[in-house]
């Protein structure tokens, strides 16, 4: 598999894990499972991408698996992930309730 594929793999579940984890602990973010898992997969892509443009030694390795670039994807995955949940979630119910 081509190194890019892998990193968005990575990050795709790295910001669902970040999604369901901030939506279940931030009261007023939760969007349900479901929501919680789209919401915090986009983030994880959007979140990995701009960490990886960020730092460029982050990006995917020209060969073999390089953990630094592993780790550097499931920290910005689970971050942009938890980010666009909680964003998305008080959006939603700031709306809801007005």
């Amino acid at each position: 598999m081509s190194g890019t594929i892998v990193n968005l793999i990575i990050q795709i579940i790295a910001g669902i894990i970040g999604g369901n984890a901030a939506g279940s602990k931030v009261n007023n973010a939760d969007l349900g499972p479901l929501g919680n898992s789209i919401a915090g997969a986009l983030g994880g892509i959007g979140g990995g991408q701009i960490l990886g443009a960020l730092i460029p030694s982050l990006a995917a390795a020209a060969s073999g698996v390089d953990w630094k670039v592993v780790v550097g994807q499931l920290v910005g995955g689970s971050v942009g992930g938890a980010l666009l949940t909680i964003i998305a979630g008080m959006i939603k119910n700031a709306m809801a309730s007005s």
